[in-house]
């Protein structure tokens, strides 16, 4: 790795108070499979504190835990059953404070999941709405009749077609009181009603419990689901799916940008230093600015799917193999869509995604495509997220058969399709490349037992590769995948060109390169990419590059840090003018 730190400035970005963000890195972690601290195999809240140096050495300015709260754990943690209290398995409130002390300390910010698009069916709010028709939270969940003349129960009497996104029916059958719910997720994960504003103001008032308690904002999920079709129609029905596509009817729905609208108003407003980040499966670069225009005030940033997506048209478990240039263009193109009003949310990892090595990447130049993957995201306009390992440059794990999962959506859909005659090693091969289970195998700290994340037995399998990709031995190392994350972070902090300036595309002969410029003001920084696994030629594009190379995932000599005519396999350079 070539890195020029004398090039960057002090660590000022230019950027007002309240979008500190803008200039910020975020590190998304999953706690249960962080850092296990008491030997039962799960990651908690003291494994998190414990490697906050870590954190913080790394870079990191904020980071972001996903759930938390008291859970049955039906799927992870994302069905709450108690927003006010912190899941045993996990700790305590105290030890929820201790961590958020500690972080405040060392100058970061913690961020939470906010889950309200559904909660558990062992949230006291649902045991109460499903104890009675005539219960006062009755409304607080979507209940319906079964369609006329049906048996309710019984195949066909559910109020829609709508499929959940776990498979089968969005609606579960309620013997006690003869209605069914909706749950878009499991059926443990009823949806709330959010146009009952009771519901609007019991989340709004937890959301400020939490501020209060000095949680710096929120990371939303599916937050653009909260308000369906009152009419509930029917979804179209495609070959071979034994559910209707509901999703048109509640991924926008008609009162969504009202109530994000209210959240700003009731929860934000009045205060300072606060993030919002939505998930917001669906969201299109035509309609994107109603979320991300601060003049809206709804969202800060929203968290799009389009890159993610590509090459799922078969669906999630029958990927195809991406075409060369297809994920430049698509990260382009949302580039274009927010210009210089909204911002973007840059990932490639996270906790329901595979290990972007692996699925964007070249496991053979695991470095080079760990490491140009991340130049390509990490200067572009937006803020840039970082997944747990993803800055050791984690891959995909090894699975040995079904009884190696552990997430919900691969265990269910493992069932269905082969009920449905798909053999078992064709299901298999789909969940080994794109199931959630690979980005949720512990972190691998060292080449120990384990890898260095419990003293006991791991909850999940721990990827085979660990005793030659972990922490201990990329830390101190300078030509590390984890030195070359730490670079990006003193770049993106010490430059105000990559946190603010404006994005122009170059266009190369190459398919594979990904070449872009960043100006603001008389600053230009130029980024060039290859994102394939073999030599590719820059052609015309070397002759409006000008500046001294600031950063390169290669070591390179004195007389080698000129503009090249061609990007070797997996190459990522970056100048600044």
């Amino acid at each position: 790795m070539f890195f020029c730190n004398d090039a960057l400035h002090s660590h000022g970005n230019g950027l007002g108070p309240d979008e500190w963000w803008k200039g910020a890195v975020i590190y998304q972690i999953y706690p249960r499979s962080f850092k296990d601290s008491n030997g039962d195999g799960i990651g908690d809240l003291e494994g998190i504190r414990s490697k906050l140096d870590y954190l913080q050495a790394l870079g990191v300015d904020v980071l972001w835990l996903s759930p938390i709260y008291a859970s049955p754990q039906a799927d992870n943690g994302y069905d709450i059953a108690d927003y006010y209290d912190i899941d045993p398995m996990f700790g305590t409130l105290s030890d929820f404070d201790r961590l958020l002390e500690s972080v405040h300390e060392r100058g970061m910010r913690l961020v939470m999941d906010l889950v309200v698009n559904h909660s558990s069916d062992e949230n006291p709010w649902f045991v109460e709405s499903r104890s009675s028709r005539e219960s006062p939270k009755r409304d607080w969940y979507i209940w319906r009749d079964p369609r006329p003349g049906c048996v309710g129960g019984e195949a066909g009497a559910e109020p829609n077609n709508w499929g959940s996104f776990f498979s089968g029916s969005a609606w579960a059958w309620d013997e006690a009181t003869g209605q069914y719910y909706l749950h878009l997720f499991h059926r443990k994960q009823p949806d709330l009603n959010w146009d009952n504003p009771d519901v609007r103001s019991a989340v709004y008032e937890m959301m400020n419990w939490w501020l209060d308690r000095g949680v710096d904002g929120f990371r939303m999920d599916v937050i653009n689901l909260i308000s369906k079709d009152p009419g509930m129609p029917d979804g179209i029905v495609y070959s071979g799916r034994a559910w209707g596509e509901g999703f048109p009817h509640f991924s926008e729905g008609p009162h969504l940008h009202e109530y994000l609208a209210e959240m700003r108003r009731e929860v934000f407003d009045g205060r300072s230093g606060t993030m919002t980040v939505g998930e917001c499966p669906g969201v299109r670069r035509d309609n994107v600015l109603l979320f991300t225009d601060p003049a809206r005030r709804e969202l800060d940033m929203v968290f799009q799917f389009d890159h993610v997506d590509l090459g799922l048209e078969a669906g999630k478990f029958h990927p195809r193999p991406l075409r060369p240039g297809e994920l430049a263009d698509c990260l382009s193109a949302w580039q274009e869509a927010q210009g210089e009003v909204g911002w973007n949310s840059l990932y490639l990892d996270n906790h329901d995604q595979p290990r972007a090595v692996s699925r964007f990447g070249d496991e053979a130049w695991r470095y080079e495509s760990a490491t140009a993957l991340a130049t390509a995201l990490h200067m572009l306009r937006g803020t840039p997220y970082v997944y747990q390992g993803e800055e050791l440059g984690m891959t995909n794990s090894v699975f040995g058969g079904i009884d190696d999962y552990r997430d919900v959506e691969a265990l269910r859909h493992y069932r269905e399709a082969v009920e449905s005659g798909e053999s078992p090693e064709s299901v298999l091969k789909g969940l080994a490349f794109t199931g959630r289970d690979n980005a949720r195998t512990p972190v691998q700290w060292d080449a120990s037992e384990n890898a260095g994340f419990t003293q006991g037995t791991p909850w999940i399998g721990i990827t085979p590769n660990y005793r030659d990709i972990n922490a201990a031995s990329q830390v101190d190392d300078p030509s590390s995948v984890y030195a070359y994350y730490r670079a990006l972070a003193d770049i993106r902090h010490g430059l105000p060109v990559i946190a603010a300036g404006s994005f122009e595309r170059i266009e190369t002969p190459s398919p594979g390169i990904f070449a872009y410029r960043r100006t603001l003001g008389e600053a230009v920084a130029t980024v060039l990419v290859n994102l394939s696994s073999q030599p590719a030629s820059l052609g015309d594009a070397t002759r409006g590059v000008s500046g001294d190379l600031l950063l390169a995932n290669r070591d390179l000599p004195e007389g080698d840090r000129g503009v090249p005519e061609t990007l070797g396999e997996w190459e990522a350079r970056v100048y600044l003018a």
